[in-house]
């Protein structure tokens, strides 16, 4: 009876261990969670600011009424 006692207790300890460690896993996957988060929304907000720039850059090239010679078509 006393070893049963002790393996119980035994799978017990293992079992607090095991928690304590899935906690502490938890606990740095949400932190590389909230990094990744953050870095999403910064390079999510440089594609942005890209973006605007290159439209911008776009809206100033002035427009050719004139058909060039990439845009005709080959006869």
């Amino acid at each position: 009876m006393i070893a049963e006692f002790h393996q119980l207790s035994e799978k017990i300890t293992r079992l607090a261990e095991l928690a304590q460690s899935l906690r502490r896993e938890n606990a740095e996957l949400r932190l590389a969670l909230a990094s990744a988060t953050a870095e999403n929304a910064d390079l999510a907000r440089r594609i942005e600011e890209a973006y605007q720039r290159v439209s911008a850059l776009l809206d100033k090239i002035p427009a050719s009424d004139e058909p060039n010679e990439s845009n005709e078509e080959v006869a």
